[in-house]
Parts: structure tokens; sequence; C-alpha cells
């Protein structure tokens, strides 16, 4: 692991690390923030994914979470959102390629040689984590947007991986919506029942674990009804009995003005899960 950045922040570390990774076969660069607690010992880890367009940069330099983890003693783990590198494949398109990994294991030419972000966020970033910084085993995990949906799909999935999961104006149903229909069909192929498996509205029947789920979403998002449909989750969990926190927040867009209001809940939130 090579370290490129590292900037003290409310009494802890906000640092930049580029390494190799073996499931996306290409270098990454992920983010962590340790508070000043990791001086004493290990500390809880929460893992954000971010969304469209972003890298690990956009999470930690505008939605003010440093000084909340400080405060609760947390680490934040931020990756960036795809594979990168001169030999991925690209598209061009804002929601598509890089910048859009989706967090899905890619089958479909020319995706999957590296288009793997599921694979890298639940297994090998937190092996690297746990193995090289001051944190517990004690995880949680969130996300924006594409990231949200994301964290969602990567709970529901993996019951028992992660204490507590939120999420910030998140793509709750990506079969039903543009921005997914194009991602789950470039990445995936056409077979529709491939796609259930990164649906978080599909898979709430079957979920195992009934993780409470924690989403805020802003009334004036621009994506609300093209692209979040945040009922369609709303109607999932009521039918099903899974338990679920959707907070809507009057005013609020889609932007990092929004998540930072509001971040200091989530961290809040994820503290207590992890508190052991």
């Amino acid at each position: 692991m090579q370290k490129i950045e590292s900037h003290a922040s409310f009494g802890g570390e906000q640092q930049v690390w580029q390494h190799h990774s073996q499931a996306l076969d290409c270098d990454i660069r992920v983010a962590i923030y340790l508070p000043p607690q990791a001086q004493d010992g290990p500390v809880p880890v929460l893992y954000w994914l971010s969304g469209l367009t972003c890298t690990e940069q956009n999470f930690i330099t505008k939605s003010g979470a440093q000084r909340y983890a400080a405060e609760h003693g947390i680490a934040i783990v931020c990756p960036d959102s795809s594979p990168r590198g001169d030999d991925v494949a690209d598209a061009d398109s804002y929601d598509l390629g890089k910048g859009a990994g989706f967090y899905v294991n890619a089958t479909q030419a020319p995706w999957a040689a590296h288009y793997r972000m599921y694979d890298y966020v639940v297994g090998e970033l937190p092996a690297l984590i746990e193995a090289h910084f001051p944190v517990t085993h004690a995880r949680a995990i969130s996300g924006h947007s594409m990231g949200g949906h994301g964290a969602l799909v990567i709970a529901l999935r993996n019951p028992g991986r992660y204490r507590s999961v939120s999420a910030f104006a998140p793509i709750v149903a990506p079969s039903q919506v543009p921005w997914g229909e194009k991602a789950l069909g470039a990445y995936l192929g056409e077979d529709h029942a491939a796609w259930k498996d990164y649906d978080a509205v599909a898979l709430i029947p079957d979920a195992t674990e009934r993780l409470p789920l924690l989403i805020d979403q802003g009334s004036a998002d621009e994506f609300l009804a093209s692209q979040l449909r945040p009922e369609l989750l709303d109607v999932a969990c009521r039918t099903h009995g899974h338990p679920l926190i959707l907070r809507m927040q009057p005013g609020h867009d889609h932007s990092y003005y929004f998540i930072a209001s509001f971040i200091g809940d989530h961290i809040a939130h994820h503290a207590e899960a992890m508190r052991d």
C-alpha cells in the first residue's frame, strides 16, 4: 500500500492510500479517516460508498463527516466508486463505466475484466483495512445514490457482516429505473433474473436478517421520481415486515449539502450499533 495523502483533522488523520486490487485487477485509491481514539486502540469502522462520477475524494472533502467520526470514535473508509486505469473499459457517459461501477460483479464483456466492485467492497477491502489499520471487526455501511444502492444490497446479501446500514437518496430499485436498467443491462446482460441480486427492493422478501434500514431522502431531489423511487422500498418493507426508517427531508436536493446536513445523525446511528 502507498500513502497518497495525510491531513490532520479533528484530532485524527484523514489519509488516502493506493493499492493494487486483486478483485479489480487494477490500482485503486481508498480514503480512511482515523479518529483520535485510534491512537489508543482499535476502533469500529464505517464503510462509505459514493455515487455516480465520484472518487474517494468527494465524501472526505464535502461531507464534514470527520467531526462526527472523531466525536464518536469510529473510522470511516471510502473507496473509489469504480476500477480505474488505462486498460479499464469505459463509456462516453457519466452513468456507465469509470465512476459508475454500481457495486456489482460484471459478467459481460468488456466490463467483466475489472468491474467487480461487489467482491472488492464485501471481501478484499475490509480484509485489507483490518490487516493494516487499528480497527475492530465491528462494521457498518452507508452510501449516497449509487453508493446507497450498493450499501443496501451489500448489507441485505451479507447477514451478520454489518452492525448497521444507512443510505442517502439511494437507488432502491435499479431494475425499475433508467440508471439501473442501463448499468445492469451492460454489466450483467439482459437476463433480468440476474439483476435481482443487486436490487434492494427485490432482495427484501427473502432477507434472512432484518437489519433496520435508515434512509434520508430530500423532497426536492431532482432524481426522486425518475431514478430513486423510495416508495417502492417502503412498500416492500411494509409488506414483508422489514424495519425501515425513511425520512423525507423537506427542501433538500441530491447534493452534498444534503449529506452534510444529516451525516451527523447517520454516524451517531452507526456508532450506537457498533458499541460493544
